[in-house]
């Protein structure tokens, strides 16, 4: 059985590649997500696809945001995929919504903390108030959590704060802008390794370019598992 901990993003154009990634990795990995870059290259299809035929559990990651009446519609539509996890923004009115449309299935809505692409720099470039980053995004997923929300999405820096609010107990905490020792950065700014956020609260950590771009995906894939296997 594989260690659902690790969802690895197929990050890919489009499903044909997701799809053959998904292969190379086989019983390796049990969990995927699919993001709004492979939406246009049927994404939607391929999410189906591995869940129906292939037994395998799924994020969506829309990060989903607009108007409370929109944002319900959207996730009633897309909850009759049968799919796990799908992403909101984690404002509250937007988290009351998605709850909302998924209500009676088991899709579970994950509010998005702070995207563990930005930084200090990068709030102050949108406006968003004065505040240190750790304290903003707990702030965030405790905000989350009040209005409904199953998880938060929030870098694995802030995993062990967000596991001890009050509101956290049992509610998932997933966690991207991970990185296995040595790996290269990418567009990520707040990071740790898979054993760290692991330890550090996090329920999922989810993995994409050291694992689809590696020479040997499922090799890149097992030694992410052997490292959360040893905590």
């Amino acid at each position: 059985m594989s260690d659902d901990r690790l969802i690895v993003g197929l990050d890919l154009p489009n499903a044909m590649a997701g799809l053959e990634m998904a292969e190379r990795l086989g019983d390796t990995v049990g969990f995927y997500k699919i993001g709004l870059g492979m939406l246009t290259g049927g994404g939607l299809a391929l999410a189906n696809e591995l869940k129906q035929e292939h037994g395998k559990r799924i994020f969506l990651d829309m990060k989903l945001f607009d108007i409370s009446a929109t944002v319900e519609a959207a996730v009633r539509g897309l909850a009759q995929f049968d799919l796990d996890f799908l992403t909101v923004h984690g404002d509250p009115h937007v988290v009351r919504a998605a709850r909302q449309g998924a209500a009676g299935t088991g899709l579970k809505i994950l509010g998005v903390t702070i995207l563990t692409s930005l930084d200090r720099a990068d709030l102050d470039a949108c406006l968003i108030r004065d505040g240190d980053m750790a304290d903003l995004v707990v702030e965030r997923a405790g905000r989350a959590f009040e209005a409904g929300a199953d998880g938060v999405i929030a870098s694995p820096q802030e995993a062990a704060r967000i596991r001890a609010l009050p509101e956290a107990q049992g509610r998932l905490i997933v966690t991207p802008g991970v990185r296995p020792a040595g790996s290269d950065l990418g567009d990520q700014k707040r990071i740790a390794t898979p054993a760290r956020a692991i330890a550090d609260g996090a329920d999922h950590i989810v993995v994409a370019r050291p694992v689809i771009r590696a020479a040997d995906p499922a090799a890149a894939a097992r030694t992410i598992l052997d490292e959360i296997a040893g905590l």
